[in-house]
C-alpha cells in the first residue's frame, strides 16, 4: 500500500518577524514496515540557509534560517510512502514482563545501549510514584510482557479523555495523569511514564495516522514503543488503543516530544501569532 502525506504549518504575525532559526521534524524515517519514496519540503519566504542532518536518535532533521522581514511563514512537507503490514506478536506469548527491566540486560552486549537510554527519566517525563501505582494493575507478577503493555494503553484509552482544549504543549504529565484529559502527546508521555517507572526502556514516536476513523487522524500524532531484549521495539498507540501497523507512518522518536517537535525555532519580532497545522494522510490515487 502506498500512502500520501501532506502537512503543513502556517505563522501567521500581527508584526514583522526581521529573523527566524528554525528546525523541523517532518521526513518521516525508513523503518519496519515503511520506505519513503519520495519527499518535498517547501518553505515560504525562501530561507537564506538550509541544512540537513541526522540528530542523535538518527532521525532526519532539517534547519533553516530566514533574514528579511515576514509576516507569515509556511512551511509544508509532502510525502509518498510504501507501507507494508507487519506480523503482530500474539501478546499472551511473549515472556515474563520482569525479564524486559532494562536492569537485567543492560550488560548483555553493546547492541542493547540504545535502548537502555530509553529507561531513564527525559525532560518532559520525571519519575513520579503515581506512574508505578497506575500501572501496577497492568503488570502483574509473571504475566507476559506484551500483554501487561497493551493492557496498560487499553486502561489509559478508557480512563483518559481525549481533549484538544484540556492541555498545551507545556502541560506536564503529571497534571495530565491528575486531570485524566489531554491529547494523544499527552497520553503517549503517561504511557512512557509508566513504563519507565518500572524499569522499562520506552520511547516517544511521533507520526501521522492514515485518514478515517482514527482519533488524532486530522493532525500530528504520537504514540509509544517499549522495548524486550530479543525480540526488539513494539508500538503501541494508546490513544486508539491498538498495536502499531500500516495505518500509522513514523516521523521520528526521542525520549520525549521536546526531542521530536515537528517544528520548532526561535524569531525577532512578530508580536502575537497564530498557528495552523493540517495534516492528511490518504492512499495514492485516493
Amino acid at each position: 500500500m502506498k500512502l500520501r502525506t501532506t502537512h503543513t504549518t502556517t505563522y501567521l504575525y500581527t508584526d514583522p518577524v526581521s529573523i527566524c532559526h528554525t528546525l523541523v521534524h517532518l521526513t518521516p524515517r525508513d523503518c519496519r514496515n515503511q520506505r519513503m519514496l519520495d519527499y518535498r519540503l517547501s518553505i515560504n519566504p525562501v530561507p537564506e540557509a538550509t541544512f540537513r542532518h541526522k540528530d542523535y536518535f538518527g532521525n532526519d532533521v532539517t534547519c533553516f534560517s530566514i533574514h528579511e522581514p515576514h509576516r507569515s511563514l509556511a512551511i509544508s512537507a509532502a510525502t509518498i510512502l510504501e507501507m507494508e503490514p507487519s506480523d503482530l506478536l500474539e501478546p499472551c506469548l511473549t515472556p515474563a514482563w520482569e525479564e524486559a527491566r532494562a536492569g537485567k540486560w543492560r550488560h548483555a552486549g553493546d547492541n542493547l545501549v540504545e535502548a537502555y537510554q530509553f529507561s531513564f527519566p527525559s525532560p518532559r517525563i520525571p519519575p513520579a510514584p503515581e506512574f508505578a501505582a497506575y500501572a501496577q494493575p497492568s503488570f502483574t507478577p509473571g504475566r507476559p510482557f506484551l500483554e501487561a503493555a497493551v493492557d496498560l494503553c487499553h486502561r489509559i484509552f478508557i480512563d483518559f479523555q481525549y481533549d484538544k482544549q484540556a492541555t498545551t504543549v507545556a502541560t506536564s504529565v503529571s497534571e495530565v495523569m491528575q486531570s485524566k484529559r489531554g491529547v494523544c502527546q499527552d497520553f503517549a508521555h503517561v504511557a512512557i511514564a509508566c513504563l519507565r517507572s518500572l524499569g522499562l526502556s520506552a520511547r516517544y514516536v511521533s507520526g501521522y495516522l492514515k485518514i478515517g476513523d482514527w482519533i488524532g487522524s486530522q493532525a500530528s500524532h504520537a504514540w509509544v514503543s517499549v522495548f524486550f531484549p530479543g525480540l526488539g521495539w513494539f508500538d503501541l498507540d494508546p490513544t486508539n488503543d491498538v498495536m502499531i501497523n500500516a495505518s500509522h507512518v513514523t516521523l521520528a522518536w526521542g525520549r520525549d516530544y521536546s526531542d521530536v517537535a515537528p517544528v520548532k525555532g526561535v524569531a525577532i519580532g512578530g508580536g502575537r501569532q497564530v498557528i495552523q497545522v493540517s495534516v492528511a494522510v490518504v492512499p495514492v490515487g485516493g
